[in-house]
């Protein structure tokens, strides 16, 4: 009589499930599902460039497309109740999923701080759809009556608050040249809590972000507190900043699938992980969930599905588990066309060689979940645009 085989339920089809889908793929001791709300695989780095006019498959790709072969089952649903006992997730729907050994990669959600008026008024780039709905907000208060309204301000400091904001200037003149518009001088602020810039990196990284920043006309409020939002206005410290575009990308917490099903936490709102990455016996919590030393990189969350991985390859085979080690994120950030600001250990570089340290890491970054060629496709199209305006689609 053959072995049964051990089911493996990885919840969610980010950076960290899908790897460690991927990495158990082929396996005939296990028999895996991969639990997803989504259809298709975010490639978040480049979200920010679908929101200023990059082509969408750049940020997107099917997992059925990533995942064809594989003999793995994929399900379509929200993960919604853990029964530990009974070992089964049900989802949304009512659907009941069975494991054996539970891995957890859901991602973070977006966190307003309980600042009145965010939710309902700014925009946000988390998703294709939300990238979408900023391009179609900027195409339109361009061109209606003729009056385009010139002031945008991007809530956040961070990665995603730098890449989007040196992307603006350029994106918002091209829409403005497809439509005949004469040019206007733009108002685009940043607005940061912290002290500095990328307050998680290095100084000298914080400083040559700002000064790249500013060189492309970006406003800089630096260690200013938002503390409301409006239809037209954003209110900071005290003094409001009129427009009609404000962008978050300052604030998330951990999924509340972890709360709601009552996990152990540890700093900063992450679940609490022994040495193999384990919350509990069983069950596995990887990325932006853990608690580990380089929690919310992309790059973590490869490591740690890699890792989870190979230790349910190993006790299938009978073997132990090996210790997880935290391996050191690279950095890097771009800020408008052809410049990055790149940190790997002691190497610091800037401008077009941090550019191209950028592009060779999605190149790398497609590669771990596709072959080649594929790859290659998707990575060339990061660098084309796509214009969903019938305007600029006919000038282009």
């Amino acid at each position: 009589m053959a072995n049964k085989k051990v089911k493996v339920l990885i919840l969610g089809g980010g950076f960290g499930g899908l790897k460690t889908a991927l990495g158990l793929a082929g396996q005939p001791e296990l028999d895996v599902t991969l639990l997803s709300d989504q259809a298709d695989f975010r490639y978040y780095p480049t979200l920010y460039h679908a929101a200023t006019g990059g082509k969408m498959t750049a940020s997107s790709i099917p997992l059925a497309e990533i995942l064809k072969d594989k003999n793995i089952t994929i399900e379509k649903g929200t993960a919604k109740k853990l029964d530990r006992q009974a070992k089964t997730v049900k989802t949304a729907a009512g659907r009941e999923l069975p494991y054996d050994k539970l891995v957890l990669s859901l991602g973070v959600v977006t966190n307003y701080f309980g600042i009145k008026g965010l939710k309902e008024y700014s925009f946000g780039i988390k998703s294709q759809a939300e990238s979408q709905r900023l391009r179609d907000h900027i195409h339109k208060l361009l061109i209606d009556d003729g009056k385009p309204d010139l002031n945008y301000v991007v809530i956040g400091g961070g990665p995603t608050g730098v890449e989007l904001a040196g992307a603006l200037p350029a994106y918002i003149r091209h829409v403005m040249k497809m439509h005949n518009l004469r040019p206007k001088r733009l108002n685009i602020e940043l607005v940061e809590a912290a002290p500095r810039l990328m307050p998680r990196m290095s100084k000298d990284y914080s400083r040559a972000v700002a000064r790249r920043l500013r060189k492309l006309g970006i406003k800089l409020y630096l260690h200013q507190a938002v503390q409301a939002e409006t239809a037209d206005s954003l209110m900071v410290n005290g003094k409001p900043l009129k427009s009609h575009t404000v962008i978050w990308t300052a604030g998330v917490t951990n999924h509340p699938f972890f709360e709601d099903n009552k996990f152990a936490f540890g700093e900063h709102g992450k679940v609490q992980v022994d040495k193999y990455l384990q919350a509990e016996d069983d069950i596995f919590v990887i990325g932006d969930n853990a608690g580990t030393e380089y929690s919310g990189m992309a790059q973590t969350a490869l490591h740690d599905g890699q890792t989870v991985a190979e230790n349910l390859i190993r006790q299938a085979h009978g073997k132990k588990m090996k210790k997880y080690r935290t391996k050191k994120p690279i950095y890097v950030t771009p800020a408008g066309p052809g410049w990055a600001a790149m940190q790997w250990g002691p190497v610091h570089l800037y401008g077009w060689l941090g550019w191209v340290g950028r592009s060779a890491g999605d190149f790398a970054g497609f590669h771990d979940y596709e072959p080649w060629r594929l790859a290659g496709r998707h990575w060339i199209a990061e660098y084309q645009n796509e214009n969903t305006c019938p305007v600029c689609a006919a000038q282009a």
